[in-house]
């Protein structure tokens, strides 16, 4: 059986540094709409610390993919940037105060870089990114 020549592609995607551009470490992620039951997509940033990954609110204060992901913690991934691919997540809204501040520190940090992703204002303040919501997914797919 030939090896599956998608797998290392979405494994590079994945792979974010802090010297990762912009495009990416974007990608859409599709809920479960929590009222309606509907599908909803949307465009995100995504953020690998330790390698884990992460869906970060930033600045936002309640956006409607955080209240779809703890109603419904399964969803779906859509790598957009140089594979197109949809895999099944799981999401964990990190609560623990002590893992957020970790996590988050490091989200800041990678932020403040040169390659600094989108239009987040820099200097990026951890002070204000601890009120963000803040979820790690796992995917459901061999990496």
């Amino acid at each position: 059986m030939a090896a599956d020549p998608v797998a290392p592609a979405i494994r590079r995607a994945l792979e974010l540094t802090p010297a990762s551009p912009t495009r990416a470490r974007i990608i859409d992620i599709t809920t479960i709409g929590r009222r309606t039951g509907r599908h909803r997509r949307i465009e995100i940033f995504f953020y690998r610390v330790r390698g884990r990954f992460y869906l970060c609110s930033g600045l936002l204060p309640s956006p409607s993919w955080f209240a779809n992901l703890s109603a419904d913690p399964d969803f779906t991934v859509h790598l957009k940037d140089g594979v197109r691919a949809d895999l099944a997540a799981r999401a964990r809204p990190v609560v623990d105060q002590a893992e957020r501040r970790a996590v988050l520190t490091e989200i800041v940090a990678d932020l403040n870089q040169p390659s600094n992703p989108g239009t987040i204002v820099q200097p990026a303040r951890l002070e204000d990114w601890l009120r963000s919501r803040l979820v790690e997914f796992t995917l459901t797919i061999d990496q």
